[in-house]
């Protein structure tokens, strides 16, 4: 399967999210093959041959040699799996498509390219489907970058665009035995994907492109030298800032502190005015979170008691917290008693009007500023 240097289907999703990761990976050597890897890529040779001579059968192949591997029958079983889940994207075998077709974006993107494993249509949607044979992690065909990647080209490579023209739809699947994932997306969705690659691309080449973990770093070759796992980008933000002005540091801190005195006296104010009545726009007044206490400490501990708890639970310097009570019991599958337990509000504080929590009523300073502006 070929695939350009600075990004392909497999490596869409790290290029969007890591730039600087196509500079670090040109600075390692070849990837070696291993086994899964010369697994996948016999698997995807003998399901492209199946695929395209209708009469063949998965067992068919059994003993037969593809990229160094003699298939055995776990490999053919996995290949007659992927046929019959192929038949669930195409049941009635209306889909006309190509397998293995280079595709890339010319004059957008030069030297970016990649080859899919099958581009179809059915009807007004296009399909594009990518062989998984391996048995890790199950690869989702929901927002996936290589499906996307594969489209964006497709669409632009006339050998390949046939499958998308005037399609309203584009379907994307990912076929790995024993499942098949399927998403359906609209070629906004797809050319929104090529807007973004292109940016990730043009930043690539840029000597300060940004550099990100994730979980995109899974298969990067550059981890060992990439600096945001050796460590080395931490130790650049250190250097950066011994290099700051201290004192003016300094001074913005003596500025800081005064603002938030300041700040806290203002919302102390606006507190004030708000638990007196008075209304101020945008901001109301709400309960602070509710903590659970007991209704009766010694109810509490004959009902705590009588569930099975010991006394060693039960007791600190005064009987446990509701919250503590609850994970003791939690322990022996009891439920704390609701009868014994009661929510209850430290206070209020300020809030916007757009905060979800109900607003206070304090319905006697209401009333009694109501009747002072009478």
């Amino acid at each position: 399967m070929q695939h350009s240097k600075i990004v392909g289907g497999s490596t869409a999703k790290r290029v969007l999210n890591c730039p600087g990761s196509v500079a670090l990976v040109a600075q390692m050597p070849p990837q070696a093959e291993n086994k899964f890897m010369a697994d996948g890529t016999a698997l995807h040779s003998a399901v492209d041959l199946l695929v395209n001579d209708g009469d063949a059968s998965a067992y068919s192949l059994l003993g037969k040699t593809f990229n160094g591997v003699v298939l055995d029958e776990d490999h053919c079983e996995k290949l007659k799996t992927a046929l019959a889940l192929l038949d669930e994207v195409d049941p009635l075998e209306q889909m006309t498509f190509n397998t293995e077709t280079r595709v890339g974006f010319g004059d957008l993107l030069p030297g970016v390219f990649g080859s899919t494993d099958l581009i179809g249509r059915i009807a007004n949607r296009a399909i594009v489907l990518d062989w998984k044979f391996g048995d890790g992690v199950a690869v989702t065909a929901e927002q996936n970058e290589q499906l996307m990647f594969y489209a964006a080209a497709a669409m632009r490579t006339p050998s390949a665009a046939w499958a998308f023209d005037g399609a309203t739809e584009i379907e994307c699947v990912i076929v790995q035995p024993p499942m098949v994932r399927r998403w359906v997306t609209t070629p906004e969705r797809i050319r929104q994907f090529e807007r973004d690659l292109v940016q990730a691309v043009k930043q690539s080449s840029l000597p300060d492109a940004r550099l990100m973990a994730g979980d995109h770093c899974r298969f990067c070759t550059a981890k060992p030298i990439c600096p945001e796992m050796t460590g080395a980008a931490d130790r650049a933000i250190a250097v950066k800032i011994d290099n700051l002005d201290k004192n003016l540091i300094s001074d913005y801190l003596k500025n800081a502190d005064l603002l938030e005195t300041w700040i806290t006296s203002l919302r102390e104010l606006a507190l004030s005015m708000l638990e007196s009545g008075a209304r101020l726009p945008d901001y109301k007044l709400v309960a602070k979170r509710a903590i659970r206490q007991w209704t009766d400490e010694d109810k509490a501990k004959v009902a705590l008691f009588a569930l099975g708890l010991k006394e060693s639970e039960v007791l600190e310097t005064s009987v446990i917290s509701p919250a503590k009570a609850e994970k003791a019991l939690k322990k022996r599958k009891i439920a704390l008693p609701v009868d014994v337990v009661v929510a209850v509000s430290s206070g209020n504080t300020l809030a916007s009007v757009d905060d979800p929590r109900p607003e206070v009523l304090l319905l006697g300073k209401q009333l009694a500023r109501l009747f002072k502006l009478q």
